[in-house]
């Protein structure tokens, strides 16, 4: 079963909604036991980064989330905040990964909107996707590159597409939104 963190972001339907497409049950939660027992976690994400972080907290959902030790994928505003620092409302994220969230700079076209192609491939959350493959991303703010980079998109300058870290996985774009090669990559997030 997998758990969909409930909270404010506002794509938690459509991930459920892909997740459907691959006959995959889940949950919308933001109940501790259930989100702890389940065999995989999404931490979805579409909104403002210290809002956000202000509700999680609320919920003392920034405690758990960074504690779960099934396979968690954190996706868009989730990946952002599973980050350290955050200029987007100059927000403290969860530090899962240490490294920050920067806005892009402000004289180019904002927010990164549609299809985009990824390179640098090191996960197993790339199975059957190749180099050059297009995902959508749809965000203002990027992660940097770093040692938990395991792929790279190039808009305006590079920035890290996905990141891991143990048992924690993260996409700056939207697999439910990246037609069939976004559900390419949730089959195999299903297989970790």
């Amino acid at each position: 079963m997998f758990a969909i963190i409930k909270y404010n972001g506002g794509n938690v339907n459509s991930v459920q909604n892909a997740l459907n497409r691959l006959n995959e049950k889940s949950i919308i939660t933001d109940d501790f036991k259930l989100i702890q027992k389940a065999d995989k976690v999404i931490f979805p994400g579409v909104g403002e980064a210290s809002s956000t972080m202000k509700l999680l907290k609320e919920k003392n959902l920034d405690q758990l989330i960074p504690k779960l030790t099934q396979p968690v994928l954190g996706i868009c505003l989730g990946m952002q905040l599973m980050c350290g620092s955050n200029e987007e409302g100059n927000t403290e994220g969860m530090g899962i990964f240490d490294i920050n969230v920067k806005k892009f700079p402000s004289e180019n076209i904002v927010p990164h909107m549609g299809w985009n192609t990824i390179s640098g491939l090191k996960s197993s959350l790339f199975s059957e996707i190749s180099e050059g493959d297009d995902f959508y991303f749809v965000h203002s703010y990027f992660c940097e590159l770093s040692e938990f980079t395991t792929s790279v998109c190039d808009y305006i300058l590079p920035f890290s597409a996905t990141l891991q870290k143990d048992n924690f996985f993260a996409t700056q774009f939207h697999p439910e939104k990246s037609g069939k090669i976004g559900n390419q990559l949730l089959k195999n997030f299903l297989k970790i």
